[in-house]
């Protein structure tokens, strides 16, 4: 049994951990910039960034390589560097777990490979697939626990990632984002997620949403998981407020405080593992921790209880019923 099915064996829930992007840009990691060539060129502050999950109560943090698929990393001219910086993510990870003196799960952060599928795109089943596998060999390889799928909106690319997963015989977690009206950008929605987590053949570990919209958001999808009484434990990483331009940077008005009433109000919805993402720092995780820890499991919150605590709804609907996608407008490039 791998570590993370064994944690979820014994425990009423897990805490994951926060925003890598934000705290690297805090780090001096410039827009624009590869974070996974860090792991590489500065593994000192990648070592810094696990620490402070670890040092927050995190019982789950994820790898700085969430864009190390041969796909992204062509952005930046590094697509021969796949194994190298995958592997470095994971044993810097494994190096800070083993010091924890506690068990602590190190996931390997698998994102998005940034292209669309065909027939609307270039990219091929086969061609995902070895892309996953590739950057999944590489994380197991450097010490990863589990595989961590995040930030997904197709679910041709879900199930593309499940199946290099399995030609590698890695455990995983697979998490898609929200943002579309209760519904991923290509119109998946949470009882969707559900249907196509249980029919795949390899199963994750776990499933759920992460980034998205807000906390609010994301709490009503984490219900509606729910509601599809899934066999497979889900998992909540909500970013930290709502972003906003603020003196040249973006910042999250999500305050530690209000993380801490997610994390509670999440766990009473259904989710067994918990966490935050975009804009959630240490100080944020200890809020969330403390939270968990101190307040008993409650009813799961309603609507109403939800908008009065964490804020409105960006739309009226959940995704789910009759109500169709919403038209996605098209943007000009400038």
């Amino acid at each position: 049994m791998n570590l993370l099915s064994k944690l979820l064996a014994e425990k009423d829930w897990l805490m994951a951990d926060g925003a890598t992007g934000t705290n690297l840009f805090n780090r001096g990691l410039e827009a624009g910039e590869a974070p996974e060539l860090w792991n590489v060129d500065q593994p000192e502050k990648i070592k810094a960034l696990y620490q402070d999950a670890v040092d927050s109560g995190s019982d789950i943090f994820l790898t700085n390589s969430f864009g190390g698929t041969a796909a992204r990393l062509k952005l930046h001219n590094a697509q021969h560097r796949v194994r190298e910086l995958n592997k470095a993510a994971a044993e810097l990870g494994r190096e800070v777990a083993g010091k924890a003196g506690r068990p602590v799960v190190v996931a390997g952060s698998v994102g998005p490979t940034g292209e669309i599928f065909e027939p609307l795109g270039p990219l091929s089943h086969a061609e995902a697939v070895e892309m996953f596998q590739e950057q999944g060999a590489a994380l197991m390889e450097g010490g990863a626990d589990v595989l961590w799928l995040e930030t997904i909106s197709a679910p041709e690319e879900y199930r593309a990632a499940a199946e290099a997963f399995a030609n590698i015989d890695a455990p995983w977690v697979g998490t898609m984002s929200f943002d579309t009206a209760g519904r991923t950008m290509m119109g998946l929605t949470s009882s969707g997620m559900v249907d196509m987590v249980q029919s795949i053949e390899n199963r994750p570990v776990g499933f759920g949403a992460n980034c998205g919209v807000g906390a609010s958001d994301l709490l009503r999808t984490i219900q509606g998981f729910a509601a599809a009484n899934p066999e497979v434990p889900i998992v909540a990483k909500g970013n930290a407020g709502i972003p906003k331009f603020v003196h040249g940077h973006i910042h999250y008005d999500g305050t530690p405080e209000l993380m801490g009433q997610y994390a509670v109000m999440v766990r009473n919805a259904g989710a067994k593992i918990i966490g935050g993402c975009c804009g959630t720092m240490p100080e944020h995780l200890k809020a969330m921790r403390k939270a968990l820890e101190e307040t008993p499991i409650g009813p799961p919150p309603t609507d109403a209880e939800i908008e009065a605590v964490l804020g409105g709804f960006s739309s009226t609907s959940d995704g789910t019923g009759d109500a169709p996608a919403p038209k996605r407008m098209r943007r000009r490039r400038k």
